[in-house]
């Protein structure tokens, strides 16, 4: 059984696309997970009459990859035995890469299934963002850097598997590059499955406020990542920064109340 996740937070008129994307492939169930929309993203869903969507609502903003926990876990629950992530806000025609990436964990048998966003190296402006430097130190300390170049499960669409699932605690999934460190921690089966150049993803243009908040989130998911793959104390903190971006946005509160009800 296959499943495929998407969250969307005010993605109208984005959000239906990626939908109707997915409607036409032989998966068995998306489920949507609507992140505290108050635009008119939730109405534009409830016309499409996907007869494989399951509709998952919250009122409260979660805060950022909440929702992919949440998601597993309903996955899971469903019996899924791959389980796809894809944002809402991910316009990109890629259905073929997607099935890859299904296929990367049914057929190659891989727990984490990732997409190289990155075939060419970062164009020169984008090689001053610090994520890159950062998760290249992550998969480097993981061993991975070679196999996997700069790919991370925070970046482009991806897949896990149901032992996956089942190995780890599903909060994990909600820090992406953690989630990452413990599956390699845990000897678990991880690659690159397919390649989708960054600008054919068609994710939404937003602010410069908005990346300054990815950078520090993405950092500090790294920097928690690398700590917890050494059995350490887990620290968000470089020299004398500390980077939380999005980070204290994250509801683990209503996740937990969740997974408590599930």
């Amino acid at each position: 059984m296959i499943s495929v996740v998407v969250p969307a937070k005010n993605e109208a008129g984005r959000a239906v696309t990626v939908l109707q994307n997915l409607g036409t492939l032989p998966i068995d169930h998306i489920i949507f997970i609507s992140n505290g929309c108050k635009d008119a993203t939730m109405h534009e869903v409830l016309q499409m009459r996907l007869p494989k969507l399951q509709i998952i609502y919250f009122h409260d903003c979660l805060g950022i990859d909440i929702p992919r926990a949440i998601g597993a876990k309903v996955a899971l629950s469903l019996g899924s035995d791959v389980v796809a992530f894809v944002d809402g806000d991910m316009v990109g025609t890629f259905n073929e890469n997607l099935m890859e990436l299904v296929d990367g964990v049914l057929l190659r048998h891989l727990d984490m299934a990732l997409t190289n966003c990155y075939p060419s190296p970062p164009r020169h402006i984008e090689r001053y963002n610090p994520t890159f430097q950062w998760r290249m130190n992550l998969n480097k300390e993981l061993g991975l850097e070679k196999k996997i170049g700069l790919a991370t499960p925070a970046h482009g669409p991806h897949a896990v598997s149901r032992r996956l699932l089942e190995t780890l605690p599903i909060s994990e999934l909600a820090i992406p590059p953690v989630s990452l460190a413990l599956a390699r921690k845990h000897k678990l089966k991880i690659d690159v499955a397919t390649t989708i150049p960054h600008y054919r993803l068609g994710s939404s243009i937003k602010g410069q406020l908005h990346t300054n908040k990815i950078i520090d989130t993405i950092v500090g998911d790294c920097l928690e990542a690398m700590a917890s793959f050494r059995d350490q104390p887990r620290t968000r903190q470089w020299q004398n920064k500390t980077y939380i971006g999005y980070h204290s946005d994250r509801r683990f509160d209503l996740l937990d109340h969740f997974f408590e009800t599930k």
